[in-house]
């Protein structure tokens, strides 16, 4: 895995996307989700519903991303001219040349628009083909049923489930998560269907 460029201002763009580095001051504009879309961290082990809540969820990532085990980018849609969400590489492992692609959200207007198909796109592009990584890996929680259709309509492969993996974000019980995976030498199947439906 080619480490030195996450340690770079990474830009991804396209017709529609554009993911840079998240940063502190972002909250400005992730702010509005926090506080009027409570449904995004329904599934969300790390919360970020409030004001303060957010300040801990960027500076957690910012710290990861010190580190190196995260890339975190925040997401600008250009059709509507506005910021739409966040995502990110996170246990990035290079000598594995293996990472997960997930904390994913969008406000809910930016939802089943098309908008996640250009990232994801722009991401795996990045991770199998500048990084050279072999093994890019999804995680979320079994119940989230859109979350896990929106993995599977651009190729992910489905691994199996975590039992009782880890406890949910109110603390009252535990949740199974499911794995899905896209592999490199399923890459180039992948990123041909993913460009077909973004042209048609």
């Amino acid at each position: 895995m080619d480490r030195s460029l996450l340690h770079s201002d990474i830009i991804l763009e396209d017709n529609r996307a554009l993911l840079r580095p998240l940063r502190e001051n972002d909250i400005e504009h992730l702010l509005p989700f926090a506080i009027h879309e409570p449904e995004i961290w329904r599934y969300s082990l790390t919360q970020a519903g409030s004001e303060d809540k957010l300040r801990r969820y960027i500076s957690i990532a910012l710290d990861a991303k010190a580190k190196g085990k995260e890339y975190p980018f925040i997401i600008f849609d250009k059709k509507t001219q506005s910021y739409a969400g966040s995502t990110r590489f996170y246990d990035i492992q290079p000598e594995y040349d293996t990472l997960q692609l997930g904390y994913t959200w969008y406000g809910s207007e930016y939802q089943g628009t098309g908008l996640n198909k250009h990232c994801k796109l722009l991401l795996l592009q990045l991770a199998f083909e500048n990084l050279g990584v072999v093994r890019v890996e999804f995680r979320a929680d079994n119940n989230n049923k859109k979350s896990i259709a929106a993995m599977k309509s651009i190729g992910c492969v489905e691994e199996g489930v975590l039992r009782q993996h880890l406890p949910t974000a109110d603390g009252l019980g535990r949740r199974d998560s499911i794995i899905l995976s896209i592999l490199k030498a399923e890459w180039p199947t992948v990123k041909k269907r993913l460009l077909h439906r973004l042209s048609s």
